[in-house]
């Protein structure tokens, strides 16, 4: 936490009324300048679940480390000192990770906060975020974007600790769980609203160029290089707006460029963009002679294009990955 007086006592309260009773919470405070540490002790004073750090002032990544080299338990939960839990978030949460052990941690539905504050595009988000209900959607859409909000992981400890928080230039929630779905791992989600994300303009996800769109499109094309398009030159790439260009250009910074780019619209199709052919789907053909990135804003567009895929015989997270 960071100068979070107006907020903090709610989120506390908040962890103090679970109904899974048997935790110890780590409080880090990252250089506050407010009450914020002064209140984080008075409720550590009161309840010995409670336990407070004062840390000096580095930065979030520096904080979850901090916090993560605290944390004692087998399983570790994240929230933030402006949001608030679900009383039944860490029991529903512990419970998913104890019924099955292969997953390395799960997240879990949001519901923003203020509703006055929400714009199309957060609502849009949140109904993503919704939609996103087993391991296999996480792996499927991890590359549009973070497919569980950082606040509500729960995550085991033995994975925190050997995939480790970094500071990359970019979000480190997602660069983390990029990394673990990397190495194979499953993440799941508990399909209930057990988290209140708070919305406001302080937000680090608002303020700092650390989670910008450029950054955002970095991060992922990084990632890219390292697993689909490992070994690779070329590559091919569905779509060519905003999205698609923006992560074009990321990749590039990577050795990796597209031999075609596919498009719908028949007017575009027969020019060359930055040296690539612009090609129809039926240009594709079966799967294996290059990895496919599909590069398209929109969850109905990406629905027909995988739907088309796998039609052709192309394999998700194998031939081809959705990357918005």
């Amino acid at each position: 936490m960071r100068d979070a007086e107006a907020t903090l006592g709610a989120a506390l309260r908040s962890v103090a009324r679970q109904s899974e009773a048997r935790f110890e919470c780590v409080v880090v405070d990252d250089g506050s300048r407010d009450a914020s540490l002064a209140l984080a002790r008075e409720v550590a004073a009161r309840d010995r679940r409670f336990r407070v750090v004062a840390a000096a002032r580095e930065g979030l990544v520096a904080a979850l480390r901090t916090g993560l080299a605290l944390c004692r338990a087998p399983l570790v939960a994240r929230m933030d000192a402006d949001d608030w839990m679900h009383r039944e978030r860490l029991a529903a949460q512990g419970a998913a990770l104890e019924a099955d052990p292969t997953l390395s941690g799960v997240g879990c539905h949001v519901r923003c906060f203020p509703r006055r504050e929400l714009g199309a595009g957060l609502r849009a988000y949140e109904a993503w975020l919704a939609s996103i209900d087993t391991p296999g959607r996480v792996r499927r859409e991890a590359f549009v974007e973070c497919p569980l909000a950082h606040p509500t992981w729960m995550m085991r400890r033995d994975v925190l600790a050997a995939y480790e928080y970094r500071d990359a230039g970019w979000a480190e929630d997602y660069d983390l769980l990029l990394r673990v779905l990397a190495a194979g791992r499953r993440l799941g989600v508990v399909p209930r609203r057990l988290l209140g994300w708070r919305i406001h303009a302080g937000r680090l996800s608002r303020s700092s160029p650390v989670y910008d769109r450029a950054r955002f499109a970095a991060c992922k094309a990084a990632h890219l290089a390292a697993g689909l398009l490992a070994g690779r030159e070329t590559y091919l790439l569905w779509g060519y707006g905003s999205t698609g260009r923006a992560l074009a250009r990321a990749l590039e910074a990577h050795g990796r460029r597209p031999a075609a780019i596919v498009e719908i619209h028949p007017r575009r199709i027969g020019r060359v963009i930055r040296g690539a052919p612009v090609v129809s789907r039926h240009a594709l053909g079966p799967p294996g002679r290059l990895p496919l990135v599909v590069s398209v804003a929109g969850a109905e567009p990406r629905a027909l294009i995988r739907a088309e895929l796998a039609r052709m015989g192309w394999r998700e997270c194998v031939d081809f990955v959705c990357a918005a």
